[in-house]
């Protein structure tokens, strides 16, 4: 699972599979869910995410985590 934020256009982008998005649906303004060929969610989307989110904090729990990389850009 990778998330990207684009500060240029204020999108969150979090990467949830390495499947190619087949579908997409807005399930709310802004925020956009993509799925591959069998239904399952490949990844998220969110326009305008600071307003949405916040980008500030970042908690993980209870995650079965072998690797984490923090870059920055």
């Amino acid at each position: 699972m990778k998330f990207h934020y684009y500060p240029e256009t204020d999108t969150l982008y979090i990467d949830l599979s390495k499947k190619v998005s087949a579908d997409s649906i807005e399930v709310a303004p802004g925020v956009v869910l993509d799925f591959d060929a069998d239904g399952n969610i490949t990844d998220i989307d969110i326009d305008h995410a600071s307003k949405i989110v916040d980008l500030t904090h970042l908690e993980v729990e209870s995650l079965p985590i072998n690797i984490l990389s923090l870059t920055s850009h």
